[in-house]
């Protein structure tokens, strides 16, 4: 079964650009746009870029083991949407050009634990 509502899946297939927040050794957050893709076979999110492995982003990822990821727009007149993830991280050396073509072949792969969305179907979803 999907942490992901039939909405929220259809929503992510739709945006190509996320946020992704990780947590330095020190404590120090970053968060930063990427590329990414949400993988129906294993239920999951993949994350690339043009460079990934020595990014910032791609080190606290793996040092800490957890991100935190959101996909949001605004619909006219003033109808947000997002979906936010909070889930578990591992590196893959594979996957990248499935996200754009361009991309490297590494990606950092989040397995959802928590999910909560917002204008999926006009009322907060949450699922775990």
């Amino acid at each position: 079964m999907s942490k992901f509502t039939q909405a929220e899946i259809a929503y992510l297939q739709s945006q190509r650009l996320g946020r992704l927040a990780t947590v330095s050794q020190k404590g120090d957050l970053h968060v930063v746009p990427v590329g990414f893709r949400y993988n129906p076979e294993h239920d999951t999110i993949d994350i690339g870029g043009l460079n990934i492995v020595p990014s910032r982003k791609y080190r606290e990822a793996l040092a800490h083991g957890r991100v935190a990821f959101v996909v949001d727009d605004i619909l006219p007149p003033w109808n947000p949407r997002f979906v936010e993830i909070r889930g578990t991280v591992q590196a893959l050396p594979e996957g990248g050009k499935q996200i754009v073509e361009e991309f490297g072949p590494e990606i950092l792969r989040i397995t959802p634990t928590y999910v909560v969305s917002l204008g999926m179907s006009n009322d907060v979803e949450q699922t775990k």
